[in-house]
């Protein structure tokens, strides 16, 4: 397992003029007949990137891009009940065994594009293949020695876990300097 740095990702709402054009071209056809379509930058400190955030078909789907357009991954919310029980079994186990609680606050079935055609990624991600090479991202309230912390971890196809990270949730801004 890797451990990541904190989270500290920011979005700002922008115009759909302002993302790159070759990103919105490679997810035009997905978002005909798509509701609450908005357009983000976010960014973490290190990193910037595109997003794109939108509901069709009763699903919640976010599409990263980085700064020149490239598909990052595609992902949708879910819930418990959408991972094959066997890999929810292993991430339920890891939570159980690293935190004395834990709450589930979300779940996203992630197609990370890495090394793979971009077009074919969006055609899995819509399809809602389950795949070799998913990932589900969590993000749960965990409780340790300090306390409850929001984290979010990274599990593969097979649940097991690539990486976690803690996070200041969105709100926490009154509280940085």
């Amino acid at each position: 397992m890797i451990w990541g740095q904190n989270k500290n990702e920011r979005e700002f709402r922008i115009s759909e003029s302002e993302l790159p054009e070759n990103a919105l071209s490679l997810i035009e056809e997905q978002l005909e007949n798509a509701k609450r379509i908005r357009f983000y930058q976010e960014t973490d400190g290190e990193k910037k990137s595109y997003e794109i955030k939108f509901k069709k078909v009763k699903l919640h789907y976010s599409v990263e891009f980085d700064l020149n357009g490239q598909l990052e991954d595609v992902e949708f919310i879910i819930t418990p009940n959408d991972i094959p029980e066997d890999s929810w079994e292993k991430i339920n186990g890891y939570l159980k065994e690293n935190f004395e609680k834990f709450k589930v606050k979300k779940i996203q079935q992630q197609y990370p594009a890495q090394n793979r055609n971009a077009r074919q990624t969006i055609k899995d991600a819509f399809q809602n293949l389950i795949l070799p090479y998913i990932n589900y991202e969590i993000v749960f309230v965990g409780k340790k020695e300090k306390g409850f912390l929001h984290y979010e971890a990274l599990f593969n196809s097979r649940g097991e876990i690539i990486t976690l990270r803690r996070f200041l949730p969105a709100n926490y801004d009154h509280v940085l300097y």
